[in-house]
């Protein structure tokens, strides 16, 4: 039998749920105009538990071998909370939601669900960044309500294509043969590294220093008309993506940013078919006040062919075979900027109903559950725009506790940069 390997990303991810770097959960977030039934999310969470989030990381018997999944239908209840909140809490409900999770020990995933005192649920489908990015979160859900479906990842599935970034490559059979092909390819690229000359890499901001103490993350969610925010861009020489990445750096400056040039981090969807793995690479750009959503444009078209390369010209399978606070030490902060900007693309048709219940909205976002201060990243605000319907949802999670010092702060922003282009969004 063939087990499916951990790529780059996914211990890279996994390394935060040790302390190692800022933690991340993604979250699906569905809002609808009445009550839930609750018969309807147990079936979605029975699905959920034999479906592709229902795996564990298992360690390698044999040192340089690659962890690998295991099928893991243990999950976290069905968490319901039948006493209505106040709609005006539902995002900070929404950012509890990923305590706890643990891919490697414990259940990696968790839906929930709450009563809104506007008459309507908000629901939660949670899980470590280890399991999936956001688009592969998206297809574990659209899964488990009956749209395209997947295979789980479990040991027993086919091997991953070779050479795909966010993805295992083939995996032998065993940790023996493993170990023997990744020791080879950190020897071999190594070798071949130190032959060119390693490259001098680019200065590195350094994370911002702090104490054990937590962090509140600040959130907000707007919703706005598709044919708005296209208009918006197409009046000023953009596109939807372009318009995003603007308007996040807007509201950095806006918050009280010095520096005249921001950074934004942008992921790439690397997947050539439907899976639910961390299937990603980054790019970034650079942005000048004077830019606009079509200057962003060019600058986003020339990210996005090329990609932010491993340390110091290295193999990245190196980032597998040392012990992990050395990789950590090697990868800290390489794919940090002063924004995130994700564009999750247009959800499916499935997602915009949960059963009978039309769905007034839904979000998807990456959360930072147990943050403190000594983890606090580079990255002061997070971007995260998808489609579905004829809606545009813009969520924002800030992680700059002193420019932004609430989640009403970061929403008057949004709507302050919004309304510099002509657009109007609600709020959430």
């Amino acid at each position: 039998m063939r087990q499916r390997r951990l790529s780059v990303v996914d211990e890279i991810f996994l390394r935060t749920h040790r302390s190692l770097g800022t933690p991340i959960a993604l979250q699906g977030l569905w809002r609808t105009a009445d009550r839930i039934d609750p018969a309807l999310l147990h079936a979605v969470h029975a699905a959920l538990r034999t479906g592709p989030l229902g795996r564990r990381v298992v360690r390698p018997r044999v040192p340089g071998a690659r962890r690998f999944w295991q099928r893991n239908t243990r999950a976290y209840p069905l968490a319901l909370t039948d006493r209505p909140i106040r709609t005006a809490e539902l995002m900070e409900w929404a950012d509890a939601q990923g305590a706890d999770l643990d891919p490697e020990f414990g259940p990696g995933w968790r839906l929930s669900a709450v009563a809104l005192d506007d008459g309507g649920s908000l629901a939660s489908l949670t899980c470590s960044h280890a399991l999936a990015d956001g688009r592969a979160l998206v297809l574990a859900a659209d899964d488990a309500l009956g749209g395209t479906s997947l295979t789980s990842g479990d040991s027993s599935g086919p091997p991953a294509a070779p050479g795909r970034a966010g993805i295992s490559a083939a995996a032998p059979d065993s940790d023996w043969a493993d170990a023997r092909m990744q020791w080879s390819i950190v020897l071999r690229g190594t070798a071949g590294a130190l032959r060119r000359g390693i490259p001098d890499q680019p200065p590195r901001v350094s994370s911002r220093v702090g104490t054990d103490a937590p962090v509140l993350t600040h959130s907000a969610v707007l919703q706005c008309s598709v044919a708005d925010w296209d208009g918006a861009a197409t009046a000023q020489s953009g596109t939807a993506n372009s318009l995003f990445i603007g308007l996040t750096a807007n509201m950095l400056w806006a918050s009280g940013f010095q520096p005249d040039t921001i950074d934004a981090s942008l992921p790439v969807d690397t997947r050539d078919e439907p899976r639910v793995d961390n299937d990603l690479s980054m790019t970034d750009i650079a942005i000048d006040r004077a830019d606009t959503p079509s200057t962003i444009r060019e600058k986003a078209r020339a990210a996005y062919e090329r990609r932010m390369s491993s340390p110091g010209g290295m193999p990245e399978e190196l980032l597998q075979v040392i012990p992990d606070r050395w990789a950590y030490a090697l990868s800290k902060g390489a794919g940090e900027r002063d924004i995130l900007c994700s564009n999750i693309g247009t959800l499916p048709a499935t997602l915009r109903t949960l059963g009978p219940h039309r769905c007034l909205g839904v979000a998807a976002r990456a959360i930072h559950p147990g943050l403190t201060a000594a983890h606090l990243p580079r990255t002061r605000l997070s971007g995260y725009l998808c489609r579905i319907g004829d809606d545009y949802l813009l969520s924002l999670v800030s992680l700059d506790p002193v420019g932004i010092e609430s989640s009403t702060a970061l929403t008057d922003l949004a709507h302050q940069a919004l309304l510099e282009s002509g657009l109007r969004a609600r709020p959430w």
